[in-house]
């Protein structure tokens, strides 16, 4: 499998107060922190590299996870610096710690049960150099904003939406390291690297069933553990 590098950047502003002392991966759910829970799903997929992209709080994380042989995973972490960088930002500097040509991306607020090698198999099999997953939303879990059709990503955008946008991003993506260095900017949301690479149909999109769980809200929270609840009894 690819390395998978983890964002987990963020101030959590939503989660406030609850993340002002400690950041939104280490907050408890199910009894341990967040990061546990990913990290070992990522393990059962077949991960072995992760790299963690921290900022506020992040030698928390750090400190929390280690290196990574507790889960039998290799972790390593890359700090944005003194200044915030955005997704995009800190994605670009965090692939400097990879040898690898290719990597995936999920977020540190992001629970995400389904089949990441068939992911990594059609990233392989097609001529784009960038695969985000799509979730036929509807609007229901949050503003949807992929136009998805036929297979194909048609049109990405986070804050220009339209009403035939029923598909939502995912949160996992495939991309190759030229696509960053290629966008010039080095603080950046990584969504606007998105949109543009939807505007010249360099996208590609691959449908997922299950639906994402989140720790971005005290209602995702509370869905994320009624799931795991459900699941530990299986």
């Amino acid at each position: 499998m690819l390395p998978a590098i983890i964002l987990s950047g963020g101030l959590a502003e939503r989660l406030k107060p609850l993340t002002d002392k400690i950041p939104k991966a280490l907050l408890p759910i199910c009894g341990q922190p967040f990061i546990f829970h990913q990290l070992k799903l990522l393990k059962e997929k077949g991960f072995s590299d992760i790299v963690v992209s921290i900022g506020f709080l992040g030698d928390m994380i750090e400190t929390a996870v280690g290196d990574g042989s507790s889960f039998a995973l290799n972790v390593r972490y890359c700090r944005d610096g003194k200044k915030p960088l955005g997704t995009g930002g800190a994605l670009k500097k965090a692939v400097s710690t990879i040898a690898e040509d290719d990597f995936f991306i999920l977020y540190g607020d992001a629970y995400l049960d389904i089949n990441y090698k068939e992911i990594e198999r059609t990233y392989f099999a097609s001529e784009r150099k960038t695969i985000m997953t799509v979730y036929k939303n509807g609007g229901m879990f949050d503003k949807s904003n992929v136009i998805f059709r036929d297979g194909l990503l048609k049109k990405y955008s986070k804050k220009n939406t339209v009403p035939d946008m029923d598909y939502i991003d995912y949160g996992l993506g495939i991309m190759r390291k030229s696509i960053l260095f290629d966008f010039d900017a080095d603080i950046f949301d990584l969504a606007q690297l998105y949109e543009k690479l939807s505007d010249e149909n360099s996208l590609l999109g691959y449908e997922v069933f299950n639906r994402f769980y989140e720790i971005g809200s005290l209602s995702g929270i509370k869905e994320l553990e009624v799931f795991l609840n459900g699941k530990n009894k299986k």
